[in-house]
């Protein structure tokens, strides 16, 4: 058996093509760079402080803030892509809050969905509780059970 057979194959991670990356869009795209990194700030810090492997909060922020980042980028890209231009994009309130507005709503959903979801199972299973208890109630009644001690 050869060396190479014996050892298991092995998945790297992707991280150095992604800084790869991010270094040449800051190099060669530098306004759109500082344009994205600002409009961006609060997902980026999110992806930073997330602990979890999957970036359960991090990720929906992302991606709501690239939703409200479209446009301020085509207005970029469309009107010459320069430094002022993106600088003017990211100073301009509308445009900055629709953003950050944006990443804190799933902020706030991603932290207050888990919440109101186990609120809800737990009011199901209340309701399931005394549904049963009421069944059991009409059975030993029926039947002429005498009911076991407190329960």
């Amino acid at each position: 058996m050869t060396a190479s057979a014996q050892r298991p194959a092995r998945r790297g991670s992707n991280a150095w093509l992604l800084g790869l990356g991010c270094g040449l869009l800051a190099a060669l795209a530098a306004p759109t760079a500082v344009l994205a990194g600002l409009l961006l700030a609060p997902a980026l810090v999110a992806w930073l402080l997330d602990p979890t492997p999957a970036r359960g909060i991090a990720r929906p922020m992302l991606f709501c803030g690239l939703a409200g980042a479209v446009r301020p980028m085509l207005a970029l890209w469309d009107g010459g892509h320069s430094m002022a231009a993106s600088l003017e994009l990211a100073g301009d309130l509308p445009t900055l809050g629709l953003a950050w507005a944006a990443q804190a709503s799933a902020w706030l959903l991603g932290e207050l969905a888990p919440l109101a979801v186990g609120l809800a199972q737990a009011a199901r299973n209340r309701a399931r509780i005394a549904r049963l208890r009421a069944e059991r109630a009409r059975l030993e009644e029926e039947w002429g059970l005498k009911p076991p001690g407190p329960t």
